[in-house]
């Protein structure tokens, strides 16, 4: 037992310098690779939250913009309607004032075309009235007329 325990001992005694190599080459490998490696990714995470936060923010003030713009389209859609509808209304407005004033000026040829047929008709009536006192008083001349014999027209 006791050739075990100085085998033992040497195997200790060898793995000495193999444990403090092991532990250099930890503590190096902490200081060297694993603290900047941890420091890289933790600032990748970071940086990928940051920009994915980033558009999200760019998103959302994309949808916003977008939101704005088709809230002023619409706006510009109806006004560009109401000028539309006020045109066509002035435009209506316009078609009936002129029909209205055509529809006056034909009542007003019609009322003076109806004066003057009526003056003609007026004309008319006192030239017929005028023939028919002329041709009255004719037809009496011509009845009253004292008949003249043919004897009587040759003696005198």
């Amino acid at each position: 037992m006791e050739q075990t325990l100085q085998q033992l001992g040497g195997l200790l005694l060898g793995a000495v310098p193999t444990v403090i190599l092991l532990g250099t080459l930890y503590v190096f490998y902490t200081f060297l690779v694993h603290r900047p490696l941890s420091a890289v990714l933790a600032e990748r995470r970071s940086r990928t939250q940051g920009a994915m936060e980033k558009a999200r923010a760019d998103i959302a003030a994309a949808e916003a913009r977008t939101s704005d713009y088709e809230q002023r389209l619409r706006e510009a859609r109806q006004k560009i309607f109401k000028n539309q509808e006020a045109r066509r209304q002035q435009a209506t407005q316009s078609r009936s004032q002129a029909v209205n004033q055509a529809r006056a000026r034909a009542q007003e040829q019609v009322k003076q075309a109806r004066a003057g047929m009526e003056a003609d008709m007026q004309q008319a009536m006192a030239k017929l009235q005028g023939d028919a006192a002329r041709l009255a008083s004719d037809i009496v001349r011509t009845v009253l007329r004292p008949v003249v014999s043919p004897s009587q027209a040759g003696g005198q």
